[in-house]
């Protein structure tokens, strides 16, 4: 595994910030919906983005290890 470029650490600074967003988002439209079925729609949706972050995350923390060490 090679470390990961500037430019692809900023790509994936980006989408975690865009999936946080998106969770964010999610759980404010689930407080104003009543409709059950879009309520489990969005429910969905915010897990969803929070298995992106998550699996995001994960890939900053494997390539943890590979980085230069700053001194």
């Amino acid at each position: 595994m090679q470390p990961l470029t500037g430019k692809e650490l900023e790509y994936i600074a980006d989408s975690m910030s865009n999936e946080d967003l998106l969770v964010k988002q999610g759980v404010v439209a689930l407080t104003h919906v009543h409709n059950p079925a879009v309520q489990q729609l969005f429910l969905q949706l915010v897990k969803q983005n929070q298995q992106h972050y998550q699996q995001l995350l994960n890939t900053l923390e494997q390539h943890a290890s590979l980085a230069p060490k700053m001194q």
